[in-house]
C-alpha cells in the first residue's frame, strides 16, 4: 500500500510540475501550426570519420551523414557543428536555433530544454547568426520556421516530433 501511495503521489508531482503545466496547453493551442512544418526527403543516417564536415544541403539540416558523437540536449551559447545536431536529430532530439530572440523567448526555449533532456527525447537550443528573432525548429526531416516565435506553434512542433528520430523513436 505504501509503494501505491509513493506512486500516485509521484505521478501527481510530476505531471504538474510548474514547466510541464506551461507546456501542455501551449500544445494544444499550436494544432494548425503544423500546416506550416516543411517534410524533406530523408539524407541518410551515415556516420562519418569523427569531426569530418559534411556539406549539407540546407542551412538546417534534417538529415544525412552525420558525425558519431550528438551534441547533447541543453541551451548553447556558442554554434555547434551540423554534424553533430544531425545526429541529435536522429536520436529524436529536437534542434532549435536562435540568434536574437526576445526575453521572453529565451526564458521559455531555457525551460524546455531543461525539461526535456534526455539522450533520445531533448531538445537542443543553438546559436544561429543571421536569425535576429526568427526561430528554427527542426527533427529528422521536418523543419518549422517562426519569424516571430509563437509558444503554442514551437510547443506542438516538438510534441509531435520529440522522441521519434530513427535510430531509438521513444514515443
Amino acid at each position: 500500500m505504501a509503494i501505491l501511495m509513493v506512486a500516485v503521489i509521484g505521478t501527481l508531482w510530476y505531471r504538474n510540475r510548474p514547466e510541464r503545466v506551461a507546456f501542455e496547453p501551449n500544445t494544444e493551442a499550436g494544432a494548425a501550426a503544423l500546416a506550416a512544418v516543411k517534410t524533406f526527403p530523408d539524407q541518410g543516417q551515415t556516420h562519418v570519420t569523427p569531426g569530418q564536415s559534411v556539406n549539407y544541403d540546407s542551412d538546417f539540416p534534417t538529415s544525412g551523414p552525420h558525425d558519431p558523437t550528438p551534441a547533447m540536449p541543453g541551451v548553447y551559447t556558442e554554434a555547434q557543428r551540423p554534424e553533430q545536431l544531425v545526429h541529435s536529430l536522429e536520436h529524436g532530439n529536437i534542434v532549435i536555433y536562435y540568434d536574437q530572440p526576445a526575453i521572453e523567448t529565451m526564458t521559455a526555449l531555457e525551460s524546455w530544454a531543461n525539461q526535456f533532456s534526455g539522450p533520445w527525447e531533448g531538445i537542443v537550443v543553438v546559436p544561429k547568426a543571421g536569425l535576429g528573432e526568427e526561430i528554427v525548429l527542426t527533427a529528422w526531416t521536418k523543419k518549422l520556421v517562426m519569424p516571430e516565435f509563437s509558444p503554442q506553434a514551437a510547443a506542438t512542433f516538438v510534441d509531435e516530433y520529440r522522441g521519434r528520430g530513427p535510430e531509438n523513436p521513444v514515443r
